[in-house]
């Protein structure tokens, strides 16, 4: 934690980009208060806007072709996969939202340890039925990557809602790069990344640039001719997007730039540390969705401005007036639940749900789906928070 102060949050912090944002805005009521709150409360997902039931498995997925970069005598790359996904109602089981073990590091890891008890991360109730049976037919496939310390449980809110809405989701979860990821076998593996990166934004673009392999694997062991995953028929081969929050959001634009396969791609609060190629995307879509406070045109994160003018396709780039860089995860919605608030970011868990997941969601039905979206096309009265940029 001593070099996350020196590399990783130094660099993120010039970037005006706190790595740890809930630990350092969140306030609590008084302790007594917040005591009866969390004692009293079971915390929940929001139901999902689409029609469909939503199924969950796991996959555990080893590149023998690649060791680990952060920790090369671990040998091959291992990645844990969530997969979400259109599912026939009434069949599964209940779906757990992370274990209490990878709950306790998160919650350490964003100093909440001592105001939120891990059984009661480990008891979120989520939509997802494990297991449960898919529904017919075929489905674009997009492929989620969290922010740098964080699981691949923090976008479950998306996941779920982008599969109730006839996607295929696959949340990745980056091996060495979160506060805590569970492996087969009882593994627990940490941020070990958190101590290699460099003080520098080039040392921080190599997280995003690794990704981009992590992702392309993933899409090899779902498309491919023997595929990871049983129910892998689900996925339209030729209907791929990605999303992530923060360097994940970065992660999505050097994917796209290094595997065509992605058709579309969003980024949700991230700092371009690998930028953007001057010579575009191949005129595919793109979506930056970001904080008003940080990524409005001019603003402290300059890559935003650089790399908007490097996007060569259908493009939006949208601000949300009082939200927090965790705003586009499920921590806010959680926390609101608990009584916990963010004095820098207002903006409530239930409005930053579902500013998120409606406009994840217009974007890839738009663009991999091909229905229109009004939504995109400009300012909306029911979303007042949020801001169509035009630099």
């Amino acid at each position: 934690m001593t070099r996350i102060a020196r590399g990783v949050l130094a660099a993120l912090l010039a970037a005006a980009l706190p790595i740890s944002a809930v630990a350092t805005t969140f306030a609590a009521p008084a302790a007594a208060e917040r005591s009866a709150t969390v004692a009293g409360t079971r915390l929940a997902l929001p139901v999902p806007t689409g029609p469909n039931a939503v199924g969950r498995s796991t996959l555990h997925l080893v590149d023998k072709d690649r060791r680990d970069p952060w920790v090369p005598k671990a040998g091959a790359r291992e990645l844990m996969v969530s997969m979400f996904y259109p599912a026939r109602r009434g069949s599964g089981r209940a779906a757990p939202y992370m274990g209490t073990e990878e709950a306790r590091l998160l919650l350490k890891f964003q100093k909440l340890d001592r105001a939120v008890p891990a059984e009661k991360v480990n008891a979120v109730r989520t939509n997802a039925r494990a297991d449960a049976r898919p529904a017919v037919g075929r489905h674009p496939l997009v492929v989620l990557s969290p922010g740098f310390t964080l699981p691949r449980a923090t976008l479950t809110l998306v996941a779920e809602d982008l599969a109730s809405r006839g996607y295929v989701v696959a949340a990745v979860d980056h091996a060495y790069e979160s506060s805590g990821t569970a492996f087969p076998g009882g593994r627990m593996t940490t941020c070990v990344a958190c101590e290699r990166i460099e003080d520098d934004n080039r040392g921080i673009g190599t997280v995003a640039t690794g990704r981009a392999k992590d992702v392309s694997f993933v899409l090899d062991e779902l498309t491919g001719r023997h595929p990871a995953w049983k129910h892998a028929k689900m996925i339209d081969r030729n209907r791929i997007g990605m999303a992530g929050h923060s360097i994940g959001g970065n992660s999505a634009a050097r994917t796209m730039e290094t595997d065509r396969r992605v058709r579309a791609g969003v980024n949700m609060d991230g700092t371009f540390f690998a930028p953007v190629p001057a010579s575009g995307l191949d005129g595919r879509p793109f979506m930056m969705l970001g904080t008003d406070s940080l990524h409005r045109p001019g603003g402290e994160d300059k890559s935003w401005d650089r790399d908007w003018a490097r996007l060569d396709g259908w493009k939006r780039w949208l601000t949300v007036a009082d939200s927090g860089h965790f705003t586009f995860i499920d921590l806010p919605v959680l926390g609101g639940q608990l009584g916990l608030t963010t004095p820098e970011a207002p903006l409530s868990g239930r409005r930053s749900g579902e500013i998120t997941r409606d406009y994840v969601g217009a974007f890839f039905d738009l663009h991999l789906r091909g229905i229109p979206q009004p939504l995109l096309d400009g300012p909306s009265t029911a979303n007042p928070e949020v801001t169509f940029q035009n630099p």
